[in-house]
């Protein structure tokens, strides 16, 4: 059964001003009801480069207590190396259909890796607007070239030269949020999985969309990697939820935003909160987005930091493999 693409819907939807039934929100879903319009507090901003290394370890530990999310800036990722990770993604997306469809998901696949559509299951049969591309860029050893693409030519280049910085800035953010919990700099990354933490890329393409008030690009969900550190474009469309109310996140140019994860929540035993997100869509223009997930290796049991456990504290998550908790996560299984 071939799979219809939401780049082929939309711009079939552009000449009609309306989208499929199936893209249609329910109204306690729908962006143009559920953004909230009034003053809100923005989302943490931190310079990773502070001296005073108390404070930022401070501004870290309080952003994912309060917010499981922030942008960081002065964080040592070059700008020439971002742009050149949203250049050859862009170009992959703007090849013809046939083009992509060579790096589509396997079907039947256990994996997520490769070209494709719909990712998680929806209970009331609805879809998000959004195309995607997921393939692993480190460690050396889970990296499956099957699914990098080989046009544009510099595709390849441009992401291993991305994943050798955006290791630098994660060891960085493990050890800020280690020493945030009162644990020694390296617990979080050893609980996550060490040397083995998998970093998975996710391309998200979200078409232009004659009714943005309606759709979503991607539904309300918390990322059950530990960390995920995100590229935007300079189309806005991240919404977290904050004391009950969907607002926007700030566009900064070259800021990374870095996502708590369910992992790190589970590992800080509660104390670092995995954010609730979504993402809209834009009438005009294609917002794209490139998030690294760091993910344990599948077989790696996760549970709370020893260090963090005692009895007035007691475990609030059960440990178990990563890979029997995503497989809950995306069948919508309880865990």
């Amino acid at each position: 059964m071939e799979v219809e693409r939401v780049q082929a819907i939309a711009s079939l939807s552009l000449t009609t001003d309306t989208i499929p039934a199936e893209f249609i929100r329910p109204e306690k879903e729908q962006p143009a009801i559920t953004t909230f319009r009034g003053p809100v507090p923005e989302i943490p901003t931190i310079d990773l480069s502070d001296p005073d290394q108390e404070n930022l370890v401070r501004s870290i530990a309080n952003a994912s207590k309060e917010w499981g999310i922030f942008q960081v800036v002065n964080h040592g990722l070059p700008t020439d190396v971002i742009a050149k990770l949203q250049a050859v993604g862009k170009e992959f997306f703007e090849l013809p259909p046939e083009e992509k469809e060579v790096y589509a998901k396997i079907p039947g696949s256990q994996s997520i890796e490769g070209y494709g559509t719909q990712l998680q299951k929806d209970i009331d049969g609805k879809k998000p607007w959004v195309d995607h591309l997921f393939h692993k860029i480190w460690p050396p050893s889970a990296i499956n070239y099957r699914f990098w693409p080989k046009s544009p030519a510099s595709y390849r280049d441009a992401n291993e030269v991305y994943a050798k910085y955006i290791r630098e800035v994660a060891d960085k953010l493990f050890t800020s949020l280690s020493l945030g919990l009162g644990v020694e700099g390296h617990a979080l990354k050893e609980g996550a999985g060490g040397e083995d933490i998998v970093y998975m890329l996710k391309i998200n393409y979200y078409p232009p969309c004659p009714r943005p008030d309606l759709a979503l690009g991607v539904v309300a969900h918390t990322d059950f990697s530990s960390l995920t550190i995100l590229v935007p474009n300079e189309v806005p469309g991240l919404q977290v939820l904050k004391d009950d109310h969907w607002i926007d996140a700030k566009y900064i140019p070259n800021a990374l935003i870095v996502h708590i994860g369910d992992q790190i929540e589970i590992l800080s035993n509660g104390i670092y909160r995995s954010v609730l997100h979504r993402s809209t869509v834009d009438k005009g223009k294609a917002r794209m987005s490139w998030p690294v997930f760091l993910e344990p290796p599948g077989e790696f049991v996760v549970g709370p930091l020893p260090q963090l456990v005692n009895e007035e504290n007691p475990p609030k998550y059960k440990a178990k493999k990563f890979k029997d908790y995503a497989y809950c996560k995306l069948n919508k299984l309880p865990q």
